[in-house]
């Protein structure tokens, strides 16, 4: 990337999501209604172009409220690249009141074979095109098995272009044997799906260790309220940001990982894009507004992140 353009990135969206949110508007005590691009990928898309990376989406907008999805988007400053049919999956939540604010979750249409393929070519010339791809990951079934978005980490990273991972479960699995960038992961993930023993540092580690092994370049692990853990073949480090309150966790990890992306795309070191990752994660709890946020403002919490190496190995 030269000094003086801006970074690019491709995401890489198998489920794109049109969230509809009801609110309460506080000056009037009337219900208001609000669109959003949402979904794992949308979110880390919004937060790399809220960091200034020029921003490629590739995934599924397909439907009625694919196109919603699609516009909105686009209003945001994403470059939209989408097969021909599947997605179109819709999230209704009311946030007015307490509870479980998920009234109606309608899940995409899933992709046949001649969209697989699709998605396969558009998401492989998206990210050849940029300087880091991020593959996320899917809650329903939208038609893409683990090892197709494995063939796609292969072919990008061996074509020279940094992949970053943010998945769990057999997704994790297939495409952590890859040779790419950073595979990301919550302490969660890794404990519920047995890949670590429990979520100590140690245990935490000792699985880090395991996946970088096998192919990942370094493996990053988000620990919601506890230091952020990277690990790579040859150390490991916690990074540790300044206290924030909380106003809605969502979409923390998804933040993180944009960052990340973004600093490995401006070409920052390892310990460097994981810092501005955590920045960006830890910022995000303190606003509404999943993926939202400034990049001064990131950037000059990104200072105040503490790095330790831990010993030990």
């Amino acid at each position: 990337m030269a000094a003086d353009t801006a970074p690019t990135v491709c995401v890489v969206a198998p489920e794109p999501q049109l969230t509809i949110e009801i609110e309460t508007d506080r000056s009037r005590e009337a219900p208001e209604i609000h669109l959003h691009p949402g979904g794992q990928g949308l979110w880390v898309a919004t937060m790399a172009r809220s960091l200034d990376a020029e921003v490629v989406v590739c995934g599924p907008f397909g439907g009625e409220t694919g196109e919603i999805t699609a516009h909105l988007a686009r209003s945001r400053g994403l470059v939209v690249r989408t097969p021909a049919q599947g997605g179109g999956g819709t999230l209704l939540r009311d946030r007015r009141g307490g509870g479980e604010p998920e009234l109606v979750t309608v899940p995409p249409q899933p992709l046949d074979r001649h969209g697989i393929d699709d998605f396969y070519s558009i998401s492989l010339v998206g990210a050849l095109e940029s300087d880091v791809c991020v593959l996320t990951g899917n809650q329903h079934d939208v038609g893409i098995p683990p090892d197709h978005l494995a063939r796609l980490a292969h072919d990008v990273a061996s074509s020279g272009t940094p992949v970053v991972a943010d998945l769990s479960g057999d997704l994790a699995t297939a495409v952590g044997r890859e040779a790419i960038a950073v595979l990301k992961m919550s302490d969660q993930e890794m404990v519920a799906t047995g890949v670590a023993d429990d979520d100590s540092v140690a245990a935490l580690r000792r699985a880090g260790e395991a996946w970088v092994a096998d192919g990942p370049g370094a493996v990053v692990v988000s620990r919601a309220g506890d230091p952020t853990l990277l690990v790579t073949t040859e150390d490991a480090w916690t990074l540790t940001t300044p206290e924030v309150s909380t106003v809605d966790h969502r979409g923390a990890g998804d933040s993180m990982t944009a960052g990340i992306a973004v600093g490995l795309a401006r070409g920052l070191p390892l310990t460097e894009a994981v810092r501005l990752g955590a920045a960006a994660g830890a910022l995000n709890v303190a606003r509404h507004g999943l993926g939202t946020g400034r990049r001064g403002e990131i950037e000059a919490f990104a200072a105040r992140v503490s790095v330790e190496e831990i010993g030990g190995r």
